[in-house]
């Protein structure tokens, strides 16, 4: 019974992920913390950073780790087809409509009314994990909550990429050895 949930909720993040792997985190929160409760918040943003710091998309990443977490291997592989039957039955249909269509007007427009949303999803996403981070999993927006090593090493990942333009790889690295350094003296 397990696998055909993790198959269905996946299927359901895959189906609805309009814009690419960040777009899915509202979804794929939704479904394993909220709806599920396969996993905590913080679990969740663990899932997250793993899935970051691994090759390949972040929304079949965090499939793959959700469903091995929650059905072992059988549930990983069960989760990633779930999370990407949807996208390639999507992206075929797709394609083959926008190339044969592509040059009408209306076409153009639903793309163009389409990018707002995809940000606003990004967007929600990055707010719903930037809490979390800065505050934790359930203690308030308060500044006595405010977790002042992430917010440095948050600042500090922000100004290596705008300033450098150090690679994500590089960023993760840099801050990763900092939050080993600094939290083993704290």
């Amino acid at each position: 019974m397990i696998y055909l949930e993790l198959f269905i909720s996946f299927f359901q993040i895959g189906l609805f992920s309009f814009g690419g792997g960040y777009a899915a985190l509202p979804l794929i929160e939704q479904q394993i913390i909220d709806n599920r409760g396969w996993m905590t918040a913080q679990q969740f943003i663990d899932v997250l950073t793993i899935s970051e710091m691994t090759p390949g998309s972040i929304a079949i990443n965090a499939a793959t780790f959700v469903g091995n977490q929650v059905g072992g291997i059988f549930g990983g592989i069960v989760a990633t087809i779930g999370v990407t039957l949807p996208s390639i039955m999507i992206v075929l249909t797709l394609a083959y409509i926008y190339f044969k269509y592509r040059n009408i007007k209306m076409v153009q427009g639903v793309i163009m009314g389409l990018r707002p949303a995809v940000v606003a999803l990004i967007a929600s996403a990055g707010l719903t994990i930037l809490l979390a981070a800065f505050f934790g999993e359930s203690s308030g927006i308060q500044i006595s909550n405010l977790n002042w090593i992430s917010v440095a090493l948050f600042s500090l990942g922000l100004f290596l990429i705008t300033k450098y333009k150090l690679s994500p790889i590089q960023v993760m690295l840099t801050t990763g050895v900092l939050g080993v350094l600094i939290y083993s003296i704290v």
